[in-house]
């Protein structure tokens, strides 16, 4: 372990003025997941010093003004020259993209920021920034406003010899972001998510912000054992929690996994502790491996016979919930937001060490294997069911897109500049599409709430008339594991728009409907191509001058501090618009509000869409009314 972090272990790439012009380059949006992204850049540069063996706690602040602290008791920054740029090391870690102590060799063995451009990356996007170092009993400081130095690094008071660390604070920059409020919940998910990665690591989360206030600590002796209990602390089990740990060629495998008595898979994949949201090689080894060694043992057991054909992938992980982290040294990512792991080495790896330890393991515990087992053949029985369901439901000679008396569709077949709006009621389906752009959006009503398809077997969400609409439609197949024919290039929509009621009933349906895309289509969320409406509540028109659309009962309360005799009119429902109001307000690109749905991390993803859809009503109930008039919906 190398101790001389000092000002030299700073390597500089290039200049940072890019940031600011395309932020969502590097922290993937301007809405609130981009927002809160801005949080855990600074966090993972603390775990980076926790995973290098100095520092044991982190405390993150939402500060009553709007403002986050992230504070730990690492190495801190160092802060003597940096000998390429003649400035202190802090100041150019702050200010200078593409550079950090993860570079050069040494300083970091496994670090999550890689790219080097964390710090300088919030630095930029931040209205302020101020950065506090402990290091040699001295406390240091510098600020720094929309990523430039208001001055040179000061010393602002001593501390204890032995007392180090970084302390960050930052304001969001209103001019990137289109809101600077940070998402509590999405920040504590994710902080807890990293204490479970991090068995040795203590994070606090404090809320000062009125009428939020709290502090939440997390720490994880059991690690991602305890992760995997968690998510299935209301589930019936199949089988104990299996784990193994181990080492091979630098790179470090960490799995746990239960199988649990549902007909769906979750695998959550990690590397250096960044969520890997789309998977990658870890993911496919761990598949491919687990496949390989199930079949491997049904046919020694007699289960699966000569003439019998291998239990598919799809088979083996129906009803797994499983956790592979890894820790690699040199990790190369899809894309900046590190959303999918590409090291070949990461695949044959985690191939290698998983086939060995599930061998150990099965070998020692045969009820288990029979149980894993049990699982597979029901599901093949199922599947091979379902399979000739789904020839006869979705054969196109039965079944055509044009023809089906809901789909009015648009007149490009460009599939960049189309859209699709799912909307409630016939009622409504008839204003939009009178009030639509024939040329670019198609119209496809629904009737009342689509089937809740968290509870329904494949056959019965295959029949349900709504859902067989949208899979023909959409025409990119669906990622459900017997078929897993879902191919995304084949979208023939950009934007999927859901255009439900302003109310608790609106909100329930895109809950359904959002269901069924995180079970079904998950790479439409996570490719950002699900949206939701926002129709006005209100319209308001005063005695002179011109009316307006008001969205919500907060924006009613400020139009009625400022104005007085107007007449007010409520929308009960869309289909009370008449189609010159329902473009002006929700179908014309040029003034309506879309919320995009974003999915922030895995165990919250998971959390609520079982919550939501689960057999306890009031939970359900409680969440739609919270959340009902969001801003922006992140699962």
């Amino acid at each position: 372990m190398a101790n001389n972090y000092d000002g030299n272990s700073i390597s500089v790439l290039e200049g940072l003025d890019p940031v600011r012009k395309r932020p969502g380059m590097y922290i993937g949006s301007v809405g609130t997941k981009g927002l809160n992204h801005l949080i855990y850049e600074i966090v993972d540069n603390s775990v980076d010093e926790h995973l290098a063996g100095y520092c044991s706690e982190i405390t993150v602040t939402l500060e009553k003004d709007g403002s986050a602290t992230v504070e730990d008791n690492g190495r801190g920054i160092p802060v003597d020259i940096n000998e390429q740029v003649g400035r202190p090391a802090v100041e150019v870690v702050f200010t200078t993209l593409h550079a950090g102590g993860k570079f050069g060799d040494g300083n970091y063995k496994i670090s999550g920021g890689l790219h080097g451009v964390g710090s300088s990356v919030v630095n930029a996007l931040s209205l302020w920034l101020e950065v506090n170092v402990k290091r040699d009993g001295k406390i240091y400081n510098q600020r720094y406003e929309q990523g430039k130095v208001c001055y040179d690094l000061k010393e602002a008071g001593k501390c204890r010899k032995n007392d180090t660390g970084t302390k960050v604070s930052f304001f969001p920059d209103a001019e990137i972001f289109e809101k600077i409020y940070f998402k509590a919940d999405a920040i504590k998910s994710r902080l807890h998510e990293t204490a479970y990665l991090n068995p040795n690591l203590t994070i606090i989360f404090i809320n000062k912000r009125v009428g939020e206030e709290e502090e939440v600590t997390f720490h994880e002796e059991n690690g991602i054992k305890a992760f995997i209990s968690d998510m299935n602390k209301e589930k019936e089990k199949v089988t104990d929690i299996i784990y193994f740990k181990k080492e091979q060629d630098g790179i470090e495998v960490e799995i746990a996994f239960q199988y649990i008595n549902d007909f769906t898979e979750n695998i959550s994949g990690f590397c250096n502790n960044i969520y890997t949201q789309e998977g990658g090689t870890h993911i496919t080894g761990f598949k491919s491996i687990l496949t390989s060694t199930i079949n491997q043992y049904a046919r020694e057991l007699g289960i699966l016979k000569e003439k019998d054909n291998n239990f598919t992938g799809a088979d083996v992980r129906n009803g797994l919930v499983a956790v592979v982290a890894v820790k690699h040294p040199d990790p190369r990512f899809e894309g900046q937001t590190k959303t999918k792991l590409d090291n070949p080495d990461a695949e044959k790896v985690t191939k290698s060490i998983a086939g060995e330890q599930l061998t150990l393991f099965f070998d020692k515990n045969l009820e288990t294997l029979k149980n894993v087992i049990s699982c597979a053949e029901k599901s093949a029985k199922i599947r091979k069911a379902e399979e000739r369901t789904k020839t006869n439901l979705l054969s196109k000679s039965k079944f055509s897109i044009d023809s089906n008396g809901k789909l009015s569709n648009c007149e490009s077949r460009k599939p960049e500049e189309c859209e699709i709006f799912i909307v409630e009621g016939d009622s409504a389906g008839g204003s939009a599409k009178s009030a639509r752009n024939r040329k670019t959006q198609a119209i496809m009503p629904i009737r009342g709430k689509i089937l809740n398809v968290e509870k329904a077997s494949m056959d019965k969400v295959l029949a349900n008339a709504e859902i067989k609409t949208m899979i023909n439609a959409f025409g990119c197949g669906f990622s459900e594991g017997y078929g897993n024919d879902f191919d995304i290039e084949k979208l023939r929509y950009n934007k999927i728009i859901l255009m439900t009621d302003a109310d608790v009933d609106g909100a329930h349906i895109d809950t359904l409907l959002l269901t069924f895309f995180y079970r079904f289509m998950p790479e439409l969320i996570t490719h950002g191509h699900i949206y939701i409406a926002t129709p006005p509540l209100y319209k308001v028109v005063p005695k002179k001058g011109e009316g307006e659309y008001l969205y919500d009962d907060k924006a009613l309360e400020k139009y009625r501090k400022h104005h007085t005799g107007f007449t007010l009119q409520r929308y009960k429902g869309l289909g009370e618009m008449d189609p010159k109001q329902l473009w002006e307000t929700t179908l014309n690109p040029e003034t309506r509000i879309l919320k995009q749905v974003e999915i922030e991390d895995a165990k919250m993803a998971s959390d609520v869409t079982s919550m939501l859809m689960g057999s306890e009503v009031a939970p359900r109930r409680n969440f739609i009314y919270t959340h009902a008039t969001d801003a922006e919906l992140d699962i």
